[in-house]
């Protein structure tokens, strides 16, 4: 009895607590004539949208975490593939130009005047400035010409599916260099350094560089080695350039290349433009024997693209991707980055990384490196045998390569490689041939020091 009557006390102490307490008078704002006891019913119903709303303010911040720190890894990502690939494009081009410089610096035959191209028939032994600039002219357009029908001609049979013909004229091509222009200038090589060697061994040294290049070219071959003969090809057809173009003509070409270069590439009905739109449209690589890539040409097991955007775990086929494996577009090779978390397995996880890192490479036409070389070769054929000149050549081209890989960078599309570098070298070949060598020579004759 006492114990219920002490709880009754106890709740009538309570309640009487609780109700002594002041209601909360009604207080009205001047302006809107809301009731401040309104607002503490709002006020009390707060938290819990409160809560909701922390809730998703932390999960939108989670999710914006998430997009910085891709974006970030993208941009590092760019930055690291993009430094690299840059010195992956400056390796290849340094060397073919170095190996054109020392064959002209030291086989004589192809300083040499020797007869004329077909493509440019008008001769340049005249004295007359006027003609001789004339006829410089009309070889110009006479090889700008031949190259513009060529290559609407390849456009053609490309985009009517005529592949074989392609390859064939391809695998031609291919031969030529191979074994007729390595046999010359071997030939010429051992003239040069008074190297002994008999027919048969020359003809299997011929064959077994000419086989393999022709497989690694165009079937399957370890990468460098398949950079090596593109390289090496891009050298021997610029030797060729170097001593059958006359000397005017072999600079107004340069200029003019350069211009068709930009109007092929950046026009909306370019043909180099609407080459490269083909093959992308139907997700097929540009023939090997065109192009430098500084990733594999050749790929299996690869993932495609649209199966990795699927939350689905599904390998697709290999043998639907061996004609998938790579673009001519930087931004579509970029898009083709796979997370390994996407692939099954310790062995394809690693695997189909080293693929995909092989398949961001960039891609240089194997004409860039032919007239780089070329513009080397005549500057350091032609300006009096002077090495200032040839630097100074060869430090603008690569100036420009890296000025064209940054834009490259910028815009993330196909761009044209000539008209930088080609700029470039000849302003630097012109004003160091006829400003910095009279200079220096004036300054070794009167032995002056600086």
């Amino acid at each position: 009895m006492n114990t219920s009557g002490s709880e009754e006390e106890f709740c009538n102490e309570r309640t009487s607590l609780m109700t002594t307490e002041s209601p909360p008078l009604s207080s009205y704002h001047v302006e809107t004539g809301i009731s401040s006891l309104e607002d503490t019913q709002t006020k009390a119903r707060c938290p819990i949208t409160n809560e909701s709303n922390n809730r998703e303010a932390r999960h939108e911040g989670v999710s914006v975490e998430r997009d910085s720190t891709a974006d970030s890894e993208d941009e590092e990502l760019s930055l690291k593939y993009g430094a690299k690939h840059v010195i992956m494009l400056f390796v290849p081009v340094t060397l073919c130009m170095i190996v054109v410089i020392a064959t002209i610096k030291s086989v004589s035959f192809y300083t040499e005047k020797g007869g004329q191209l077909i493509y440019t028939p008008f001769t340049e032994d005249t004295t007359s400035v006027g003609q001789r600039l004339l006829n410089s002219v009309l070889n110009t357009l006479i090889m700008i010409s031949v190259i513009v029908v060529m290559t609407i001609f390849l456009v053609v049979l490309y985009k009517y599916r005529c592949y074989k013909f392609i390859h064939g004229w391809l695998i031609l091509s291919s031969l030529m260099l191979l074994f007729w222009f390595s046999f010359m200038y071997l030939g010429e090589v051992f003239k040069t350094y008074n190297v002994a060697m008999d027919y048969p061994t020359l003809a299997l040294v011929i064959w077994n560089f000419g086989a393999v290049g022709m497989v690694c070219i165009h079937w399957k071959g370890p990468l460098q080695l398949q950079q090596a003969y593109l390289i090496m090809i891009s050298a021997l057809m610029a030797l060729v350039f170097i001593k059958y173009l006359p000397e005017w003509s072999a600079w107004v070409i340069l200029g003019a290349i350069s211009v068709y270069d930009l109007i092929a590439v950046l026009c909306p009905k370019g043909p180099l433009r609407m080459l490269v739109e083909t093959a992308q449209e139907r997700n097929e690589p540009i023939f090997p024997a065109l192009i430098y890539s500084s990733a594999m040409i050749w790929m299996v097991g690869m993932t495609e693209h649209s199966a990795v955007q699927q939350p689905s775990h599904q390998e697709t086929n290999s043998d639907e991707e061996v004609g998938q494996s790579h673009h001519d577009n930087t931004e579509d090779n970029r898009n083709m980055v796979v997370p390994e978390t996407e692939v099954h397995g310790a062995q394809s996880r690693t695997s189909s990384a080293e693929e995909l890192e092989e398949e961001r490479g960039i891609k240089l036409g194997l004409g860039d490196f032919i007239f780089y070389s070329v513009l080397v070769g005549k500057a350091s054929a032609t300006a009096s045998g002077d090495w200032n000149t040839t630097l100074a050549c060869f430090v603008a081209i690569l100036i420009g390569l890296c000025l064209t890989l940054l834009l490259l960078a910028i815009f993330k599309k196909a761009l044209p490689a000539l008209p930088i570098s080609i700029t470039f070298g000849l302003v630097f070949y012109f004003s160091t041939d006829n400003l910095v060598r009279p200079f220096m020579d004036n300054l070794a004759a009167h032995q002056f020091y600086i």
